[in-house]
C-alpha cells in the first residue's frame, strides 16, 4: 500500500495529463468497474436533469436544479488507523453528459476540518451557474476522514496519515484519480484543470500551487485559512483579552465582555467610520472600497475628561485600537496582522464581526483572561504541515499556472491583511509586483465576512476569471460583483493595488460608472 501510494503521488507530481492512458468506459455504469490501484469505486449512477440537492448545512441554500450527469463515488487507500478506526480518502466526481462536457475539470475545495464529501457541483464563486451546469466535470473529497461531531471536528489529527492527507496530500491524489475517471468516460483527458476553494479550500488551493505545481492550470484561493494557529491567537486570545481589560466586572471580578460596548457605542463607532471612509471611493453607499486608504482613527471618538455624551470611554477606544492592530510579542514584533476597519465589523449573525460581542459574538465561549503571554502562545501557533508559506512558485508559474486570491474585508476569522502580506511576499520572491501580476492577482471584497455574507457584494465569478486567463490569456483586471445585501447594485472588484472609484457620472448602482484606480 505504501509503495503504490508513493507511486501515485509521484505520478500526480509529474503531469496533469497522465490520465490519458485510462481504459475507456462506454457508459456511466461501466465506471463502476474501472480499476485504479488503491481505489474502490463504490457507485457510478446517472443523475437526471432537474435534481436538487439539500444545502450542505442547516440554512444553506439548496444546490440545483442540476443538469443530467453521471456521479461516481469512491474511496482511496482504505486502512485501519489509530485505535482501529477506519480511514480512507472519500471522493465524488460528477460528469456532465458527453455532449455537454466543455472539456474542462474543476475541483472544489473543502471547509472547516473537511470530513464530508460535498456534492461535486462546483457552485461557489462560479457566477450564476454551477461549474457542473457550465459543462465542467467536478470533483470533491473529504480529504481522508469522516467528521463525527460537525464541520470543525479535528479529532482525526491524532492519526498521522489522516493529518497528512488533510494537510496536503489528499486533494492532489483525488485530482489524479478524477482525471483518470474523466479520461475513461470521455475517451480523452481534460484539456484544462482548475481548483476553486474558500477558507480551508483557499488554503488547499495555496498548498496545491506550492506542493503540486503541475496538477492544476488555474487556482482560485478565497479567504484562505492559511495560518490557523496565529489567527486563533488573534481572535480567540489577543482580541478578547484586549476587550476584557476595558470591560466592566461582575461581582466576582470577572470581566463581562458582552458589556464592553453598548449598542449606542457600536452605532457611534460605525457612523464615524463610514463618515470618514465610505465616500473616499466617490460615493457614499454603505461600503468602503478603498480600505487601505481608510485613515479612520477611533481616537477621535474618545471622551474628553468629564465628557460622556456622543463619545466612547477612552479605555474602550484604546482596547479597540489594540485589538484591531493585531498581536505583538514582548519585543513589539507583529506576529499576526491586524484587521481592517470595514463596514461589516459590527454585524451580527452566523459569522459576526469583531465588534459584535455577546453570547452569539465572534468569540463563542470567550476567555475571561485579562493577560496574555504572546511569546508563549506564538511559539505553539505555527504548524508547518498545514501552513502554505512557500513563495517559490517558479514551476507553477513557469508552466503557465494562474493563481487568483480574494478575501473579504470584514472577515473576522482570518485577516485579509495576512493574505495580502503573502501576496506581497510573492512579489518580493519572484522578481517584483509586475512579474507576479502576470500570473497571480489579489482582490479585496468590501464588506464581505468569511467567504460570503455581510454588507457586501459577495456574488462573483472567479472561475471565469481564471479560465479566461489560462485559456485566452486575458488577465483579470476586474471582476463584477453583485449581492443580496444591495439588490440592483453592481461594482467592479479591482485587482490589487487598485480599487473601484466612481467616475463622477452615471448610475451609482451600476459597475459601468466605476473605474479601477
Amino acid at each position: 500500500m505504501m509503495q503504490s501510494r508513493s507511486l501515485l503521488i509521484a505520478a500526480t507530481l509529474c503531469s496533469p495529463f497522465v490520465a490519458a492512458k485510462a481504459q475507456p468506459a462506454g457508459s456511466c455504469a461501466d465506471l463502476a468497474n474501472l480499476k485504479i490501484d488503491g481505489v474502490e469505486i463504490a457507485k457510478a449512477a446517472s443523475v437526471p436533469a432537474g435534481t436538487t440537492i439539500p444545502g450542505p448545512f442547516p440554512g444553506a441554500p439548496a444546490i440545483g436544479p442540476l443538469p443530467a450527469h453521471c456521479r461516481v463515488d469512491g474511496m482511496m487507500h482504505r486502512r485501519k488507523g489509530v485505535d482501529g478506526e477506519e480511514f480512507g480518502i472519500g471522493f465524488a466526481v460528477a460528469l456532465p453528459e458527453k455532449q455537454a462536457w466543455n472539456g474542462g475539470f474543476m475541483m472544489q475545495g473543502g471547509g472547516g476540518g473537511n470530513g464530508v464529501v460535498a456534492y461535486p457541483a462546483g457552485g461557489s464563486y462560479t457566477g450564476d451557474l454551477t461549474a457542473l451546469a457550465r459543462g465542467f466535470a467536478v470533483a470533491s473529497t473529504d480529504t481522508g476522514h469522516k467528521a463525527k461531531t460537525g464541520p470543525f471536528d479535528f479529532s482525526f489529527m491524532r492519526d498521522q496519515q489522516a493529518y497528512l492527507d488533510f494537510a496536503y496530500q489528499a486533494n492532489a491524489e483525488v485530482a489524479y484519480v478524477a482525471k483518470q475517471i474523466i479520461a475513461s468516460y470521455y475517451a480523452k483527458p481534460a484539456a484544462h484543470s482548475y481548483f476553486v476553494g474558500c477558507s480551508t479550500g483557499g488554503r488547499e488551493g495555496m498548498i496545491l500551487s506550492q506542493r503540486f505545481p503541475t496538477v492544476f492550470n488555474g487556482i482560485v484561493s478565497g479567504d484562505p485559512a492559511m495560518r490557523t494557529g496565529f489567527s486563533n491567537l488573534a481572535i480567540a486570545q489577543w482580541i478578547p483579552v484586549a476587550y476584557n481589560q476595558a470591560s466592566p466586572k461582575d461581582a466576582s471580578g470577572k470581566p463581562q465582555i458582552e458589556k464592553f460596548l453598548t449598542d449606542d457605542d457600536r452605532k457611534l463607532f460605525m457612523d464615524a467610520l463610514m463618515k470618514r471612509c465610505d465616500a473616499k471611493d466617490g460615493v457614499a453607499d454603505g461600503m468602503i472600497f478603498d480600505p487601505l486608504g481608510c485613515d479612520f482613527d477611533p481616537a477621535e471618538l474618545a471622551c474628553k475628561p468629564g465628557g460622556s455624551e456622543g463619545c466612547i470611554a477612552p479605555e474602550k477606544i484604546a482596547a479597540i485600537k489594540k485589538a484591531f492592530a493585531g498581536p505583538k510579542n514582548a519585543y513589539g514584533t507583529q506576529v499576526y496582522p491586524g484587521f481592517l476597519y470595514d463596514a461589516g465589523i459590527a454585524m451580527k449573525g452566523f459569522v459576526p464581526g469583531l465588534l459584535a460581542l455577546g453570547p452569539n459574538g465572534i468569540f463563542g465561549p470567550y476567555t475571561t483572561a485579562t493577560e496574555l503571554d504572546v511569546d508563549q502562545a506564538a511559539l505553539h501557533a505555527s504548524d508547518p504541515l498545514v501552513e502554505p508559506a512557500s513563495t517559490n512558485l517558479s514551476t507553477f508559474s513557469g508552466s503557465g499556472g494562474k493563481l487568483i486570491f480574494f478575501h473579504g474585508d470584514s472577515d473576522p476569522w482570518f485577516s485579509p491583511l495576512d493574505t495580502l502580506d503573502y501576496y506581497k511576499s510573492l512579489a518580493a520572491a519572484n522578481g517584483g509586483a509586475d512579474k507576479v501580476a502576470a500570473w497571480s492577482r489579489f482582490f479585496l471584497v468590501p464588506g464581505m465576512a468569511h467567504c460570503g455574507g455581510g454588507q457586501s457584494l459577495d456574488h462573483f465569478d472567479m472561475l471565469s476569471a481564471v479560465v479566461n486567463w489560462v485559456e485566452k490569456g486575458t488577465a483579470p483586471d476586474l471582476v463584477i460583483a453583485t449581492g443580496k445585501a444591495f439588490p440592483g447594485r453592481s461594482r467592479p472588484l479591482c485587482a490589487y493595488p487598485k480599487h473601484a472609484q466612481y467616475s463622477g457620472s452615471g448610475d451609482t448602482e451600476d459597475a459601468k460608472s466605476f473605474r479601477c484606480e
